[in-house]
């Protein structure tokens, strides 16, 4: 969840409620970003869902998976 408070913008995993750490507007750890909008045929018909998890959320949360996400090796990192 990305909070605003004055000119800081705070990302708070929405999984635990830790705001994850930042300094000088750039954020210093591993965050999982979910923007999904949902169409038709869907139970959300035109509803857009976001939200962030920090490292160890994400990292429960795959483990329930019955199928593991895809993983590739990035060597150009932003």
């Amino acid at each position: 969840m990305r909070k605003s408070e004055g000119t800081r913008e705070k990302i708070i995993c929405n999984c635990c409620g830790r705001e994850l750490s930042a300094a000088d507007g750039m954020l210093r750890e591993g965050c999982f970003f979910a923007d999904c909008r949902f169409g038709y045929f869907s139970r959300r018909d035109g509803v857009r869902h976001t939200w962030e998890l920090c490292e160890d959320c994400y990292d429960k949360i795959i483990k329930t998976f019955v199928i593991p996400p895809g993983e590739t090796e990035e060597t150009e990192l932003l």
